[in-house]
């Protein structure tokens, strides 16, 4: 059975904006690829998260945030990764925002909290690698 300290995670390094643009928006130049992009369009709205560099002020998004990469590749028959991470965040008071790929998981925290979450998670087991604490 696999834990949490078979799944180290990792932080990527750009930091991140989660926009929302209207459903019927092509999808903009601005969003390239960087360590992470991902586009989810709904009946309702176009959201795009990707490196905050690139997104336009005028643009509404939510700045400043830092992806936690579970490191996969994770099997579908896996259940409860994303619950061992949200849980001891919720704990602590850190809101999350969520993505998925085939392969893996992300959990998205602000950057004003990412060393606190990197405690909480350490705390619960699991190994962060490449983690350098900003408020030590």
């Amino acid at each position: 059975m696999t834990t949490q300290t078979d799944l180290p995670l990792m932080i990527l390094p750009e930091r991140l904006a989660v926009c929302r643009l209207p459903a019927e928006a092509a999808s903009p130049d601005w969003a390239r690829p960087g360590v992470l992009l991902a586009q989810v369009r709904t009946t309702d709205e176009l959201s795009i998260v990707c490196n905050e560099r690139y997104v336009p002020p005028e643009v509404r998004a939510e700045r400043g945030w830092r992806a936690i990469q579970v490191q996969g590749p994770l099997e579908f028959s896996m259940v409860g990764v994303l619950a061992a991470m949200a849980v001891p965040l919720a704990q602590v008071g850190i809101s999350i925002f969520v993505l998925s790929t085939f392969d893996t998981d992300f959990v998205l925290v602000k950057e004003d909290a990412l060393d606190r979450a990197v405690n909480a998670l350490t705390q619960a087991g699991f190994l962060v690698i490449n983690h350098v604490c900003l408020s030590a």
